[in-house]
């Protein structure tokens, strides 16, 4: 069967092939049938056979009969992409007849199916179109804009087709350039547009004036409105065009919106000198805007029950409104005649700002948070005192915020009923209605958070009074429960928490006093679980907020803290969370009030925690005890009496303690203690409680760290003989067992201590002498000895860790470490680029630790070795994973620059291995894969051509010429290119070389030279490269020369004395 079907397909491709003899459409259509309904084997042979037919350089020739005559949908959309490849890659190099040919096949097909075809034809069509005209216009068909002009006067229909195309070209040219064609097209596309737009202009009014044809209108706005943000500016504020678009079409249900969105476009035009233009924009849309909407609106119902135009339509004004007033409302409040305006224009805006759709809300708050943040930078010291709850006009309030006070206090009651959910809050109520805990961040509502939290703090500077009396006012009516609900209570007390740092201190203690009295009234009053929940995240939330207050206050921070005690045994989902991450917040801010004896008491706080750390803690998770820990550990780390914080620290680790040595005895006696599931689970939480002690406490966390050292150390060797064993026996597959899983998690735990305390320390002597011997001879061979399944990438971000730390006193045993690990860890990744992503990244940071820390042990390991070395440098730059392949950009930065400082190794290094280098990063750069390090490839090939420049490599890159390099390497790299992209023409890559060496100091200009390359590869250029505008590069590089010449003269001892011109010489 399958030798039949090869054979069908080799007939079907010999006859679909074959260029002498009429296109068999049936033939076609069915094998695109097959493509798309086939299985298996059939479908691949069809893959293959349209494959093999679209590569054909006379494919393009085809297009004509299939879209005539074949019936089938995806057979004409083949013959589309025929069509688009040709255009897009092989335009240059087609005879002009043939361009031609396909240019007038394609405006006929425009004008053709302008009044009938589908939508998708249409608009693949136009694509087509706007492909061949990026190639021909203006240079083989400068008459272009005046065809399109013309031709659009004949028909309707085929106007409204040309007004998409001169929109797609605008949105190309002006929109989405960057990267697709090179700068100095684009430029020169620009120019052309801008120089020919008046014939475009009068037809786009010719259109809006006379025609009766709505689609048409509303085709000729759409492309209008890509026009606004690039056109010469008289085009709209010396025409009629605002008064056509407010008066003609704002008050058209069917053009509204994008009337609105274009009168938006305008309004965000920044000059002054068109000043009496932007009042009549304003006044005029405001007037037709109330006969529409009048301000009386409810518009939070108007949108919830509107159609999705009408919907739209709130969102355009918002924009409109949004950016009108930020970019001219100063212009409209010095008019006195226009206050009225103004204030309803604010209105708008604060109606707008209810409506329940966050996208139009984050709209209305960029306004709100320019306005108050303006309001307050013009004098920030201004009066505090409430304006407004003084009755009379305040002498201190500047005159701008005078006016808009009432508007202000609306804005701020706005923001407290909406204030979104802040990232600590994690007890939440979901769309059943239930109180659960939040397991997954939520980015953007705690982005709207930050903006919603910063404007809010804005008003509070503006206006404190007013802020307090609509905060407490809201709170008294969730106590007498005239407003209660979760959601009300949730918004206030996120609102009240936001505002942290903004009030005196004084009216911050008297705010917050009543808030949490009232707040701890609502918890007892409240029955049921939920309710508590809901109420005591709010607690915990709002004295997160305030660590200025809480350190001021000793009485109140012990209460605080003992409340959060008892929400530790709350059992309701996410209170025991939160209660441990509100903990270790108050612990963070307020750590030093925990280890004095505070008024009225009879020793530390830290000392009642310690005695009663049992009780605390008994309810809780392992991870919560965890965070208890590192929680406790702040406190402790700020102890600066040495001999009473190893009292503390002793006092702390007991329990941990007494648990680990009791299983150290047992394993003393009987090994196999180390095989039980319980055992090792409990290492491992033991352990964890150590990371996050020592993170919290730091260096000084060396009197516990040495006290279980040795016995961690004898703990990982037998549980590595364990796992070894087991996989021994049962093979790979055992390592997904969860007592070897329990059993790695020890081990990793362990490493994560040792880095973790090694990271903290201050002594990198002591390190290097006590804690770093055993280690190796724990971690090193075990790790070599491993198979590749059970070896940890800890070990290597461990030994990068102690590189990164212990710098040059580690030099000594590299050559150790790298034996153990650098060459079996390799093995590991060098296959493919998928397999041990975490052994891959940390192996790169300790190459890259190694290449800053401890250089010269690079150049003391043997040549193959550090072959190897570069060539796994190399291996990460050509990596997909983003931050490996960054890795090794910078390690080989970094490298190219150590070398350089080494004279004695440098010059063999080049000789070896720069030529290679340079080909692997040029491989990079023009992989589209790896555009995201453009910004290091340029850096890396501007230092490497700069060495060649200014004569830093003193040997022979060329074994055939060693005199001169420059030569060599401008040739070597043209040979690589023109190999690699043989259709580039020998001017194009000379221009590119020339560059390579001209920009090499200027990085930003160097990256747009490669970018502008990376556009030039994408395109057969056939023989005429005029279109990439050669000349003007070419001068463009000869100035850069020149600048830098001057700057190299002006500097003594720049310049090779050879290289002065003589009359300076004197």
């Amino acid at each position: 069967m399958p030798a039949i079907m090869t054979m069908l397909a080799d007939h079907a491709a010999q006859q679909l092939l074959d260029f002498n003899q009429k296109l068999d459409i049936n033939l076609l259509d069915n094998v695109v049938n097959c493509l798309y309904h086939g299985v298996g084997p059939q479908q691949r042979m069809a893959q293959e056979v349209l494959t093999h037919l679209k590569e054909h350089p006379d494919a393009w020739t085809r297009v004509d009969t299939i879209l005539e005559f074949s019936q089938n949908m995806n057979t004409k959309y083949y013959a589309l992409q025929i069509l688009e490849t040709v255009i897009k890659t092989r335009w240059k190099i087609l005879p002009r007849n043939q361009c031609e040919g396909i240019k007038k096949y394609v405006v006929g097909l425009i004008i053709k199916t302008s009044s009938d075809a589908s939508n998708m034809e249409k608009s693949c069509e136009a694509n087509f179109f706007l492909q061949i005209l990026k190639q021909e216009w203006p240079k083989h068909w400068p008459t272009f804009i005046s065809d399109i002009v013309g031709a659009s006067r004949t028909s309707e229909s085929l106007c409204q087709n040309n007004m998409a195309i001169l929109k797609l070209l605008s949105e190309e040219v002006f929109d989405f350039s960057s990267g697709q064609m090179t700068q100095v097209k684009a430029k020169h596309l620009k120019d052309s547009m801008c120089n020919e737009f008046s014939q475009i202009f009068q037809l786009c009014q010719f259109v809006m004036e006379n025609s009766q044809n709505a689609p048409l209108v509303h085709a000729t706005l759409e492309t209008l409105l890509r026009f606004l943000n690039w056109i010469p500016l008289g085009y709209i504020f010396e025409t009629k065009l605002i008064s056509t678009l407010v008066y003609k079409f704002l008050n058209v249900p069917m053009f509204r919106n994008v009337t609105l969105k274009c009168l938006t476009e305008i309004a965000g035009v920044s000059v002054s000198q068109y000043e009496e233009q932007f009042v009549t924009l304003f006044t005029l849309t405001m007037c037709q805007l109330k006969q529409m909407l009048p301000l009386n609106t409810n518009i939070r119902l108007a949108y919830a029950n509107g159609k999705d135009d009408e919907q739209n339509f709130i969102q355009n004004l918002s924009l409109f409104l949004c950016t009108f007033l930020k970019e001219h409302g100063q212009l409209i409040e010095k008019r006195l005649n226009l206050r009225e305006t103004l204030m309803e224009a604010l209105h708008y805006m604060l109606l707008v700002s209810e409506v329940e759709e966050t996208e139009i809300f984050k709209i209305c708050l960029e306004y709100w948070n320019h306005l108050a943040a303006e309001l307050y930078r013009e004098s920030p010291f201004s009066t505090s005192t409430s304006p407004l709850l003084s009755g009379n006009q305040h002498f201190d309030v500047p005159p701008r915020r005078q006016l808009y006070l009432p508007v202000l206090s609306k804005v701020r009651l706005l923001m407290v009923s909406r204030m979104a959910k802040p990232e600590e809050v994690l007890v939440v109520e979901n769309d059943q209605g239930e109180v659960v805990r939040e397991f997954m961040k939520d980015t953007d509502s705690i982005n709207l958070y930050k903006n919603m939290r910063e404007t809010l703090v804005y008003l509070t500077h503006l206006d404190y009074a007013d802020t307090e009396r609509i905060m407490t006012e809201k709170l008294h009516n969730q106590v007498n429960g005239t407003e209660w609900s979760w959601k009300n209570l949730n918004t206030l007390c996120w609102a009240i928490g936001s505002i942290s740092g903004a009030m005196h201190e004084e009216d911050e203690k008297r705010f917050l006093v009543t808030v949490i009295k009232d707040l701890l009234g609502l918890c007892e009053q409240k029955r049921g679980k939920d309710n508590k929940a809901i109420i005591a995240s709010n607690i915990m939330y709002i004295v997160g907020q305030y660590p200025r207050f809480l350190r001021a206050h000793w009485k109140f921070l012990k209460t605080v803290v003992n409340k959060l005690f008892e929400f530790m045994h709350e059992t309701h989902d996410g209170v025991q969370d939160m209660a441990c991450d509100t903990f270790i917040k108050i612990a963070q801010k307020c750590r030093r009030h925990f280890i004095q004896v505070q008024v009225g008491e009879v020793m530390p706080f830290i000392d009642e925690i310690l005695n009663n750390i049992n009780t605390i803690i008994c309810d809780l998770q392992p991870q919560q005890v965890h965070t208890f820990y590192e929680a406790v550990g702040y406190m402790i780390g700020a102890q600066t009496d040495q001999a009473v914080q190893e009292h503390l620290i002793e006092k702390y680790m007991l329990l941990p303690n007494q648990v680990w040595d009791s299983i150290i005895q047992q394993a003393t006696k009987n090994v196999d203690i180390l095989k039980d599931s319980e055992t090792v689970k409990q290492l491992g939480s033991i352990l964890k409680t150590n990371v996050r002690a020592c993170k919290a406490v730091g260096h000084p966390f060396v009197i516990q760290l040495g006290r279980i050292y040795l016995d961690m150390l004898n703990v990982y060797k037998c549980l590595s003989e364990n796992i070894s064993a087991a996989i021994q026996t049962n093979g790979e597959m055992v390592t997904k067992q969860p007592l070897i899983r329990s059993m790695r998690t020890v081990k990793r735990e362990t490493l994560k201590l040792i880095s973790g305390w090694v990271s903290r320390s201050n002594d990198p002597q002591m390190v290097g002498e006590n804690f770093v011997p055993p280690l190796l001879d724990a971690v090193l061979i075990d790790y070599q000895r491993n198979v590749p399944a059970a070896r940890e990438p800890e070990v290597l971000s461990t030994m990068a860790t102690i590189v990164n730390k212990l710098g040059g006193h580690i030099t000594s045993e590299i050559p150790q470490i790298f034996d153990a690990v650098f060459e079996c860890t390799l093995n590991m990744i060098n296959k493919n680029f998928e397999e041990y992503p975490e052994h891959r990244t940390h192996f790169f940071y300790l190459l890259q630790a190694v290449n800053s820390h401890c250089f010269p042990a690079f150049l003391a390991i043997p040549p193959a070795q550090f072959k190897l070395v570069l060539d796994s440098i190399i291996w990460a730059f050509k990596h997909t994973m983003r931050n490996v392949a960054d890795t090794g950009l910078q390690v080989l930065y970094t490298l190219l620059q150590n070398v350089a400082q080494e004279e004695a190794a440098a010059q063999s290094f080049y000789q070896t291995y720069f030529c290679d280098i340079l080909q692997h990063i040029f491989s990079v750069v023009t992989d589209t894969s790896h555009t995201a390090g453009l910004t290091m490839h340029a850096s890396i090939l501007a230092y490497m051509f700069n060495l060649v420049e200014e004569g830093k490599i003193t040997t022979g890159l060329n074994p055939g010429n060693p005199s001169n390099n420059q030569m060599f390497i401008q040739e070597y790299v043209a040979n690589l290119l023109k190999t690699a992209f043989p259709h580039l023409q020998d001017a194009q890559v000379k221009v590119f070389v020339t560059g390579l060496f001209s920009l090499n100091q200027d990085i930003p200009a160097f990256k747009e030279h490669l970018r502008d390359f990376l556009v030039q590869i994408k395109e057969f250029a056939g023989e005429d490269t005029s279109d990439l505008f050669l000349e003007e590069r070419e001068a463009s590089l000869r100035q850069a020369q020149e600048e830098k010449h001057k700057i190299q003269m002006s500097v003594p001892g720049i310049l090779n004395p050879h290289e002065i011109p003589e009359e300076m010489c004197d």
